[in-house]
């Protein structure tokens, strides 16, 4: 397979994580011609694909890279268990098929490549412990996960490199739960109550430390409304990767400090609700962007520190609509990379 080169600042596209589908070798290809056959545009990553079942969903497949603490799956939902199990052995097969097709799609491939992984508050928000509640309730179960997924993910990333050593690798941490376990909004167990808030130093912390099992770029997701730039921000992450489709200036002007900071953007400016993408006009979307940043004091240069998504995953469209969004999305990056020769 050809080399990409991306060399030069532009603005680029690519998706955020899940496809639809129950075949990882079909979501896998699907997504490398997509994001390959785009004029050095797009950013091709590994897809998730949560529709085979439990273990290939975000919280499952994270959990399978946890080291040490073995989970399974209750009716309310993944629980740390004593020893691993029949739930802990299924998300291990999906993670070795998505592998071994990963490999195959990408043989001879140099490039750049991103990998998706929950975040460790989003985990922590999500896993309950042996007694049912959820495990940011408890300091030392959230630190535990904090260092166990940091673990987990350094090996993660080596079998990555092993299986496509051309591969330029960017880690992008999913935190949907993040304002949630700051704000002290999940539900308990019970449902009649509030896990309370986690310190935001303690969350930084813990980020901080997950982020650092690699040495090479990152991206923070968080598609949740208010997502806490600042916090994020603080992290120095290579981007931060927000949903921008009803942005206000006072979120623009925010968004422009993490770029004055040297922190790319993600932008996720296609709604993934069901066929919604396909409504969009390209010119409409590249125009949206480009206005907002002016807005907020930044010239047509900065576009290039800017990749354009969709809001969310896409597992819950047809396929022929994720195509399309994914489409949507490298046309709209290759009106704003032309946009900076104007």
């Amino acid at each position: 397979m050809d080399d990409i080169g991306h060399n030069d600042p532009v603005t680029r596209a690519t998706g955020l994580g899940s496809f639809p589908g129950t075949s990882a070798r079909e979501a896998i290809v699907t997504v490398r011609d997509l994001m390959l056959d785009a004029d050095a545009l797009g950013l091709p990553y590994v897809p998730e694909t949560p529709a085979r079942g439990p273990g290939a969903d975000l919280i499952g497949r994270a959990a399978g890279l946890l080291v040490e603490l073995p989970v399974d799956l209750q009716p309310s939902g993944w629980r740390f268990t004593d020893r691993p199990g029949r739930d802990a052995r299924r998300t291990a097969s999906f993670w070795t098929e998505d592998l071994d097709e990963l490999a195959a799609a990408y043989d001879g491939y140099a490039g750049p490549l991103k990998a998706q992984v929950a975040g460790p508050w989003t985990l922590a928000a999500s896993v309950e412990l042996h007694r049912g509640e959820r495990a940011v309730t408890d300091d030392g179960a959230a630190r535990e996960i904090v260092q166990s997924l940091a673990e987990g993910i350094r090996r993660h990333l080596a079998d990555l490199r092993r299986l496509v050593p051309g591969a330029d690798i960017t880690l992008q941490l999913d935190e949907p739960s993040l304002p949630a376990v700051l704000e002290g909004t999940l539900p308990t167990a019970s449902g009649f109550g509030k896990v309370r808030a986690v310190d935001r130093q303690v969350v930084a912390a813990g980020l901080r430390e997950v982020l650092a099992a690699t040495s090479g770029p990152t991206v923070i997701h968080c598609c949740h409304p208010r997502a806490p730039l600042p916090l994020l921000r603080a992290l120095a992450p290579g981007a931060v990767s927000i949903d921008v489709t009803d942005a206000s200036p006072a979120r623009w002007e925010s968004v422009a400090l993490t770029l004055e900071a040297g922190i790319a953007l993600y932008a996720g400016c296609l709604p993934t609700a069901l066929g919604a993408a396909g409504a969009l006009r390209v010119q409409a979307v590249a125009d949206g962007i480009r206005r907002a940043l002016e807005r907020a004091g930044l010239g047509p240069e900065w576009l290039a520190e800017v990749t354009v998504t969709p809001t969310c995953g896409l597992a819950g469209l047809a396929a022929s609509e994720a195509i399309t969004a994914h489409r949507i999305a490298l046309d709209v990056a290759r009106e704003l990379a032309e946009s900076q020769e104007r």
